[in-house]
């Protein structure tokens, strides 16, 4: 037998005990013979929980998704469930997504529950994950649990855990459970299911939830003007085919042209690279689409539902894909301006983002005198902000990660709504002679032209995780002090919750919770976020820069000496 790791191989060992099936067992004995780089790489640690849940490649072994990795999961949250709410009776909810397993892995995950005395309402095939949120709170539920790797590559799954108020799990329940999980051995796994406690449900609660997203999303816009917007929309795949279409009828939009060739949920996103509305390449076909059609804005979705990508037409009328701070500010905007005519302003309300994304929100929030709240990467966060300030009044918030969330029925990203949002902006824009980039364009008038730009860099399996960590920890022990020509002004650094300032060497204590997230601010206003994925194997670099811009017909050679900045920041970096 080959050499393997005394540690690696007491985990492995583990899995061979008759707590585990012959299959399984017969896999790992397999890899133990003819795979071991497969099996250090299925073996060497345990999947975490990251920014959104737990991740991983569908497959064998402690680091995978597989029925024990999530009945290991399931098991110690009804432990934890069990221990916190001991006097109710215990109500969960699942959704699951269109990738490989899903369906059958929330049945599983249902199995569980159930058999641990948990009432389990299951939805009956794949829905949105924002559907999800709504659903417990709807439902009264104490937990819920969505099967998906969102926007990961086809061999990804994985288990987003929420709690009593529809957010993700934060601090401290996250912490207590993963420490119930921790402790739990696998044997102590109930899989056999309590069907008498397993409802399915479906048709009934997509009324409400899409009802409860043209309530949300809508903002009284002339049926004539909704009736002159051309929308292309794509699912990816995904699980949106099940809610948008439905949700743009209801609301009144009749020129909807679906991509038909992405309109079939498949875990193999046969026609994409990634099913992921950050990359351009994904919406391809939508905006070849709207060439024939003469589209006015194009709309995509991950697989999940809760991220959306939008195209609308530029100032030369061709496709343009926005970016996600894009988005986000144009739809702020829109938000405040409703609040604002209807006289609901008055220094009790705000709107959240996140310590990644463009700096514009916090000066949108400066104009029309709301708060703006930031968090930590992720709507877990943003959605504790919800919880954590009953007594305020949230507008809307978003990340640059192509997340938005309008108002709080539902407290996850939600491209459900979002995406009627966005028809809403487009149309009463178009309405007026304008359009949804004219708008835009106007806006950085009013608060300042930022232009933000992400790269990414993938480091996969046990080498690259090592990679990332001495990337982060080489940045700590020489971080910059100039970036292209500009001095550095200020360093944030979220896990030693330390923000120095340069010029005078004093230091402030940042009151957020920790987090490997490094930021560079400069003299010329640039800032520089350095963080690794909490999802996928990679770590990203976030740039933004901004200057004034004086009039709309300044807007394109301003905004190209933004780009040429960035660039020049990317090269000073040595980032490409």
């Amino acid at each position: 037998m080959r050499y393997i790791d005394p540690e690696l191989l007491k985990r492995v060992n583990t899995w061979l005990t008759p707590t585990f099936d012959q299959d399984t067992k017969d896999y790992i004995k397999n890899l133990i013979a003819l795979e071991p780089t497969e099996l250090n790489e299925s073996f060497y640690k345990d999947l975490e929980f990251g920014t959104g849940g737990m991740r991983g490649v569908m497959g064998i072994g402690t680091n995978r998704i597989n029925k024990y990795t999530l009945g290991k999961n399931t098991q110690g949250i009804s432990n934890y469930m069990h221990q916190v709410f001991p006097a109710e009776n215990l109500k969960v909810a699942i959704a699951f997504d269109c990738r490989h397993n899903s369906k059958s892995l929330a049945k599983i995950v249902a199995d569980v529950f159930s058999a641990n005395n948990i009432k389990v309402y299951l939805f009956e095939d794949l829905r949105p994950t924002p559907e999800l949120s709504f659903a417990l709170k709807h439902l009264n539920c104490h937990c819920g649990i969505v099967l998906t790797a969102s926007h990961n590559p086809p061999e990804y799954n994985g288990y987003k855990v929420y709690w009593q108020d529809g957010g993700q799990l934060v601090p401290p329940q996250d912490k207590n459970i993963i420490e119930v999980i921790n402790n739990l051995d696998y044997s102590e796994i109930k899989f056999e299911s309590n069907p008498e406690l397993i409802e399915y449900i479906g048709e009934d609660v997509d009324n409400v939830f899409i009802d409860a997203s043209v309530k949300n999303g809508s903002f009284d816009t002339p049926q004539e003007a909704k009736d002159k917007l051309n929308v292309v929309f794509t699912s990816l795949h995904g699980t949106s085919i099940t809610t948008i279409p439905e949700t743009f009828k209801r609301a009144g939009y009749k020129n909807v042209h679906i991509v038909e060739e992405q309109r079939e949920p498949n875990g193999d996103f046969p026609t994409v690279k990634s099913p992921n509305p950050e990359e351009p390449e994904a919406l391809k076909m939508a905006l070849e689409l709207a060439e024939k059609v003469n589209g006015d804005i194009v709309i995509g979705t991950d697989p999940d539902s809760d991220r959306v990508g939008i195209a609308v037409r530029g100032l030369n009328n061709e496709m343009l894909l926005l970016n996600g701070n894009q988005t986000m500010v144009m739809m702020t905007n829109f938000l405040l301006n409703q609040w604002k005519n209807n006289n609901k302003i008055n220094n009790n309300q705000f709107i959240g983002s996140t310590i990644v994304s463009t700096p514009m929100m916090s000066v949108l929030a400066d104009a029309f005198k709301v708060e703006c709240k930031i968090g930590l990467t992720g709507f877990k966060w943003i959605a504790k902000m919800i919880k954590d300030f009953p007594n305020q009044d949230f507008i809307g918030g978003g990340e640059e990660s192509f997340g938005y969330m309008v108002g709080d029925f539902v407290r996850d990203k939600d491209a459900v709504t979002s995406a009627l949002l966005a028809c809403e902006i487009a149309a009463q824009a178009k309405a007026k002679g304008s359009s949804f980039y004219k708008e835009l364009i106007k806006l950085y008038t009013e608060h300042g032209l930022y232009k933000e730009r992400l790269i990414s860099m993938t480091k996969k399996g046990i080498e690259g995780a090592q990679e990332i960590k001495q990337m982060m920890i080489d940045a700590r022990n020489n971080p910059l002090q100039m970036v292209n020509g500009s001095k550095v002004v200020r360093i944030e650094d979220y896990q030693l919750s330390e923000a120095k300032n340069i010029i005078d060497n004093t230091s402030k204590v940042l009151d957020i919770p920790k987090s490997n997230v490094l930021i560079y601010y400069t003299e010329d206003g640039s800032k520089i976020a350095l963080r690794p994925s909490g999802t996928e194997p990679k770590i990203k670099f976030y740039i933004s820069v901004n200057t004034t811009l004086d009039n709309v017909s300044a807007f394109e050679v301003t905004e190209q000496k933004l780009e040429s900045q960035i660039d020049a920041i990317i090269k000073d970096m040595q980032l490409n």
